[in-house]
């Protein structure tokens, strides 16, 4: 969407459990020179960072090229004028989920979304909530239906992760693929000889052994 300069994302961290997922986003985004991030973080969300993280939100808001307050809908990002490849809401709090399937546009949140779906650009929601019932399960057809991309952070276990961080990145690069982003953290299936592999070295790991077999060290 943005040929000319970087590719701008929307960030936006809602009060959701699970900011980790916006933060360590916004930390791999950060690293990719071509990208540039537009960040909001709700009142819901700052709480959560200081509940769940080790993170202080000044260095939160640090990883992000340009900063919101949650209540500015006069920002860039609340016109479609302004050009974006998209936004990712991480974590996607219900709340926010309703406000964006009714298009209640109380917040930068749920302007800025309401913008990237009425301009046909990408939103991905990466909601947290568990069980679902079916009001939840109505608002997700709703925005899929109006153009948005539901991605809870489930996590995937072909690739054997050793620590929550591996999962926390697995979900967020598979968001990172849904813009075409990628970097050289990003685990990924390359068929079951490979898997096998990797799950046998993790349980060599855990059972202490070394992953070298005996004559194969390199001098």
């Amino acid at each position: 969407m943005t040929s000319d300069g970087p590719r701008r994302i929307i960030v936006a961290i809602t009060g959701a459990s699970g900011p980790i997922y916006g933060i360590r986003l916004l930390e791999r985004l950060a690293a990719i020179a071509s990208v540039e991030t537009h960040l909001i973080v709700t009142s819901g969300g700052r709480a959560t960072i200081a509940y769940e993280t080790s993170y202080a939100l000044p260095d939160v808001l640090a990883l992000a090229d340009h900063v919101y307050p949650e209540h500015d809908l006069a920002a860039a990002i609340s016109s479609g004028s302004f050009l974006t490849d998209g936004m990712i809401v991480a974590p996607c709090s219900i709340k926010t989920l309703s406000g964006i399937a009714t298009c209640h546009d109380s917040n930068l949140v749920v302007r800025a979304a309401d913008v990237v779906l009425k301009e046909r650009r990408r939103l991905v929601l990466m909601v947290r909530e568990s069980p679902f019932h079916l009001g939840h399960l109505r608002l997700m057809t709703q925005v899929t239906e109006a153009g948005a991309v539901v991605a809870p952070p489930l996590p995937a276990f072909y690739y054997c992760p050793q620590t929550i961080a591996d999962l926390v990145d697995h979900s967020v690069s598979r968001v990172m693929d849904l813009f075409g982003i990628s970097d050289s953290t990003q685990a990924r299936w390359t068929g079951p000889a490979a898997a096998i592999a990797s799950s046998r070295a993790a349980r060599r790991r855990a059972d202490g052994h070394d992953d070298t077999a005996p004559g194969d060290e390199t001098p």
